[in-house]
């Protein structure tokens, strides 16, 4: 279900300040993937270039890879000595974002990390400023959490494909993601210490900031 105009996102696009040739070639050849419908598209890119560029974080995870689009466009707002880490399931694609790092020359500020997201977040010991949650949507609430305890006050968690092609708007749902998607969206709407916007770029993004907490004495 397409739920953008195609026409109206080819005119975004054309309005949109263009990621620089290296992030531009790097996105036509993930294209050619056999799962490119992971791949953010250009002016998501530049949404999550923009929004990084914005709150200027020190450390951001992120939680599905793919070919290591996403991570280049967030590390462009890094602090100087900031560190960006990266998750992916699947080594074949972390080997191709590897080399797409190296290519850039971010391999200093980007750390990629292969395996169980599940597993790997707990040993991961930063406190983080900005999260980009796009990996398998049954475990979006899980991510959630476990990040959730140690996101800084104010900071920043996005989530991809949290309209998941239209199929969290009947009321009818079979889909198993869909049903864990619909169930992430209000587990977060729900949850007492965040803010959220849903905004209706491409399949959905997912805005949500942790709110200051109080010092306890």
């Amino acid at each position: 279900m397409e739920l953008i105009n195609p026409l109206a996102e080819q005119y975004a696009q054309q309005f949109t300040t263009p990621m620089n040739e290296l992030l531009h070639h790097i996105h036509q050849q993930s294209e050619q993937h056999s799962q490119a419908h992971m791949l953010s598209s250009e002016v998501q890119g530049s949404l999550l270039a923009f929004i990084s560029q914005l709150l200027k974080p020190k450390y951001i995870l992120e939680i599905g890879t793919f070919t290591g689009y996403s991570a280049l466009c967030l590390c462009t707002g890094l602090q100087p000595g900031g560190e960006l880490h990266t998750i992916e399931l699947r080594a074949a694609d972390a080997g191709t974002a590897s080399a797409n790092f190296k290519l850039a020359q971010k391999e200093n500020e980007i750390h990629l990390h292969t395996g169980d997201a599940r597993e790997i977040i707990p040993t991961l010991d930063y406190k983080w400023d900005l999260v980009f949650i796009d990996a398998d949507k049954t475990s979006y609430t899980t991510y959630y959490e476990l990040v959730m305890e140690r996101l800084e006050d104010n900071g920043i968690i996005i989530t991809d494909n949290v309209l998941f092609h239209g199929q969290v708007l009947g009321e009818k749902m079979t889909n198993k993601s869909a049903k864990a998607i619909h169930a992430f969206n209000q587990h977060v709407a729900a949850d007492k210490r965040t803010e959220q916007v849903l905004l209706t770029v491409r399949d959905g993004l997912l805005f949500i900031k942790k709110k200051h907490t109080a010092a306890t004495s």
